[in-house]
């Protein structure tokens, strides 16, 4: 006994003192992380700047939640009679600065769509869709357009910011190459298991341990309280703008990054008394985002993380925008103006414990891809052969589900804005994401886009091999969600599984909501059409002088059409026009591109 009264001691002395002890631990350890980035930026301030970012907003919060704290109820004190005098002129104001918006918008999309007139597709688009989804509306009197046109801008100015802005192009490059480097981490457990000769060359060793690893780190940031805090965060800005309820608002900020069984865990305690506005705003939001586990087995395909990264976000306002213009709320909801509502941070005893429960969890998810896959690309070969047997019965050769959904689905594509001519295999890909699931749609989109690195030509005879790059970002936006019929029995069977009683209400709203969430998707297919920039062409003489002409890539191509546009054959002799006529090479840089491609003048 007498040699445990030290413990004993140090341990009553710890719990008395707890409070001043943590600030002590607390701000050795940020002094300590200040010295660190002192030294990082005095060593190499552009190799810091990432760092210094991270901890600028790390900071920022932290710096505002103690406001808030401690000197939040003063400020809002203080600015009361400002709050009333705005009150009394937002009748008004709110007008004013509605036709403001308006006509800035009108003025910016004339200049931006004169230089590339082939944006207002994808506008009327996005305009057709929006009416569309009116005319589907359950209660159109009782629409709340605070909530539609607040979501709608939202997912522009954030398009607008991903898409056309360099500070928004390089923060989601820089964050979709960390992606890209983070997921090449899952080799190494991988290849110990399988070897490196499977995870090169079979799939399922390729891609699916890169879902386990990413469903063990997102157990890991949700048992530190990361992703909580993150979509408290984002759930706010969109409760406090947009006016919605504090529960389906989670749920869909949560589908950033979780999956359409895992998002309705956040607000598991209050689905029971959910109105059915809000069952199918959270299932809008299931149906119109991807889980960030299978986001990193699309961007092992070669799928742009950016783009994925951006459709995810910009997602969220838009689903709930159109699940309120789909299905108003007309009952009393619970939850509306409710400040905040709790998020568990699960039931895991340490770091450990939630890594291994995290790796364990991603078994069944992978197992079920993987016997999705083999299911419906078995019943896809099936169902083609079959049409293929009733064409041949008429003289029709060659039909397939692909070739019909080229047909019923390319009006849609055209309006996303994708070109005539790629618009057939993009509706193909529209599809297959639909009737079958966005996995088999993403891995043929990988392979359209490897053809199209690879430089190879973009028809082999009547069948067109890749899409251009402006197809390819709208397909990419396009294909983001979990929108497809195999979803329903997930999403119907995750939530009767929490709340049982309320099975027939989720029935009730599930296939208006599946409907609504695949129009979320291609609304961000127009967007995404209508802010494209088209990518410029380099200088293509400095190319092909520096090139060696031993492999083909799509610069190869781009530059080798140019050339065959600029020469001219007339009576066996060979010219150029435009700039290539200056250059002394051309004749022989045009014999090379003849070598890898076929042109009228390489017959002569």
């Amino acid at each position: 006994r007498k040699a445990l009264q030290p413990a004993s001691k140090a341990k009553h002395f710890c719990k008395a003192h707890a409070k001043v002890l943590r600030g002590v631990v607390l701000g050795l350890l940020g002094v300590a992380y200040l010295c660190y980035l002192i030294a990082a930026c005095y060593l190499n301030f552009q190799r810091a700047l990432a760092l210094v970012v991270i901890t600028a907003v790390v900071v920022f919060f932290i710096c505002w939640e103690v406001f808030q704290k401690h000197y939040g109820a003063k400020v809002l004190l203080l600015l009361r009679p400002v709050g009333k005098c705005f009150r009394k002129s937002w009748p008004w104001l709110k007008w004013l600065l509605w036709v403001a918006l308006l006509a800035g918008l009108i003025v910016w999309l004339v200049l931006d769509t004169g230089r590339n007139p082939e944006q207002l597709i994808s506008l009327g688009g996005f305009c057709f869709l929006v009416l569309f989804m009116f005319a589907c509306s359950k209660h159109h009197g009782a629409v709340s357009w605070r909530a539609v046109f607040w979501g709608l801008g939202l997912q522009f100015l954030l398009g607008l910011f991903v898409i056309r802005s360099t500070p928004g192009i390089q923060a989601f490059q820089w964050l979709g190459d960390q992606v890209q480097y983070f997921l090449g981490y899952t080799t190494a457990g991988s290849s110990f298991v399988f070897g490196n000769t499977l995870i090169e060359e079979v799939f399922a060793f390729q891609t699916l341990p890169i879902i386990v690893f990413f469903s063990c780190v997102m157990s890991i940031l949700y048992y530190l309280g990361i992703m909580q805090w993150l979509i408290l965060k984002i759930s706010w800005l969109l409760q406090i703008s947009m006016g919605t309820s504090a529960t389906e608002t989670l749920s869909v900020a949560g589908n950033i990054f979780v999956g359409q069984s895992e998002a309705p865990l956040l607000i598991r305690p209050y689905l029971a008394d959910m109105t059915l506005s809000e069952i199918h705003a959270v299932m809008t939001g299931g149906f119109s985002t991807i889980a960030g586990s299978v986001m990193g087995a699309y961007i092992s395909f070669g799928i742009d993380a950016a783009s994925l990264i951006a459709a995810s976000v910009m997602a969220a306002p838009c689903a709930l925008a159109m699940a309120k213009l789909v299905y108003p709320e007309v009952e009393e909801s619970k939850f509306k103006g409710k400040a905040s509502v709790r998020l568990s941070h699960g039931e895991e005893q340490n770091i450990l414990e939630a890594a291994s429960n995290g790796a364990a969890t991603s078994v069944g998810l992978v197992a079920n891809i993987a016997a999705n896959l083999i299911a419906f690309l078995a019943v896809l070969e099936f169902i083609n052969a079959a049409l293929r047997w009733f064409g041949e019965m008429v003289d029709i050769e060659g039909l397939t589900f692909q070739v019909i959904c080229s047909y019923v689905l390319m009006p849609l594509a055209f309006l996303m804005g994708a070109d005539w001519a790629d618009s057939p295999l993009v509706a193909e890909l529209l599809g297959v994401k639909i009737f079958l699931n966005e996995f088999v749609a993403y891995q043929q989109l990988a392979t359209y886009k490897k053809n199209r690195l690879m430089g190879l030509e973009e028809w082999d005879g009547s069948r067109k091999q890749w899409i251009s790059e402006r197809a390819e970002s709208i397909t990419t936006f396009a294909l983001c969600g979990f929108a497809n019929l195999s979803s329903i029995g997930i999403t119907l069977g995750a939530l009767s599984s929490l709340v049982p009683q309320r099975k027939g209400d989720f029935a009730s709203v599930v296939l208006r909501a599946l409907l609504t969430g695949m129009c979320v998707s291609i609304l961000n297919a127009c967007l995404a059409g209508l802010l494209y920039v088209p990518t410029e062409v380099g200088d293509c003489a400095m190319f092909f002088s520096t090139t060696n002409f031993n492999s083909t890539s799509y610069t190869m191509y781009t530059c080798c059409k140019q050339l065959f546009a600029s020469s001219v054959l007339q009576n066996g002799t060979l010219s150029f026009t435009g700039s290539w006529a200056e250059q002394a090479e051309s004749k022989l840089w045009l014999k090379e591109c003849c070598a890898y491609y076929n042109h009228t003048t390489c017959a002569g």
